[in-house]
């Protein structure tokens, strides 16, 4: 304890002594060891700093480090999931019309297709012999077959039996007796739809009447003398026809 005592003060004095005391001391200097790495490269001095003759560093230029990011790349890698499509965006104007282009090979003939279904119906039909009306209505009759699709026709009663409904041309012509009155009706069923009338003159002609009528399944279409006052007749002669009487579907139900 005594000892402590003694050299407390002793200390206390060392170091109260100014920095350059202690080389008077006589006591052993050890060199400087640097803690650290200096930096490299070292910064170069200021413009106010002082530069000695043995600075190394001194008069090296100032350098920077780089690194070649090529020899860092690694290799490539495998292919990811692939994401979900984007929305559609939206449509962009029309662009101008491209030149056309050269005319392709000719292709090859296709299949035969079906044939589409038509409908018929026709006749035509005459009489030899002249009439003189007996009645005051009396339907004329027929001794000549023309044209008698499917029988449609019959020449004893003189009447067109409708089986295809539709549209039908129907066409008269008949020769005038002379001095004599022509008064004819085209018929359908007991409704007249035309007249053929010629006056009576000391010169007979040829007269004729056509029209299209609509015709239902199952109509009769005919031609009926009408008698007057007057007699009524038409002309007629064995190796010539005079009067002829025909008819044609223009147009089938189903296609109107």
């Amino acid at each position: 304890m005594a000892l402590a005592w003694m050299v407390a003060p002793a200390l206390l004095l060392l170091l109260a002594l100014p920095a350059g005391a202690w080389r008077g001391l006589g006591l052993p200097r050890r060199p400087c060891v640097q803690c650290c790495r200096p930096a490299w490269p070292p910064a170069a001095p200021g413009p106010g700093a002082h530069v000695s003759d043995g600075d190394t560093w001194a008069g090296l230029p100032r350098l920077r480090p780089t690194i070649d990011i090529s020899i860092l790349k690694g290799e490539k890698g495998e292919v990811g999931v692939r994401g979900r499509s984007g929305r559609s965006g939206k449509e962009g104007p029309p662009g101008s019309r491209g030149l056309q282009g050269r005319k392709g090979q000719k292709g090859q003939a296709g299949l035969p297709g079906a044939q589409c279904p038509r409908t018929y119906a026709a006749f035509s039909v005459g009489r030899s012999e002249g009439l003189h009306s007996a009645d005051a209505l009396q339907a004329v009759t027929f001794d000549t077959e023309l044209v008698n699709l499917d029988g449609a026709f019959d020449l004893a009663s003189g009447r067109f039996l409708c089986t295809a409904p539709g549209v039908y041309f129907l066409s008269l012509n008949v020769h005038t007796w002379n001095y004599k009155e022509t008064y004819l009706h085209i018929m359908r069923n007991a409704h007249a739809a035309a007249v053929l009338y010629a006056q009576p003159s000391e010169r007979s002609v040829m007269q004729a009447q056509s029209l299209l009528l609509p015709l239902a399944a199952g109509d009769a279409v005919w031609v009926r003398m009408f008698q007057r006052d007057r007699d009524n007749a038409i002309f007629g002669e064995h190796g010539d026809l005079y009067i002829t009487f025909s008819g044609h579907l223009v147009k089938p139900d189903a296609e109107l």
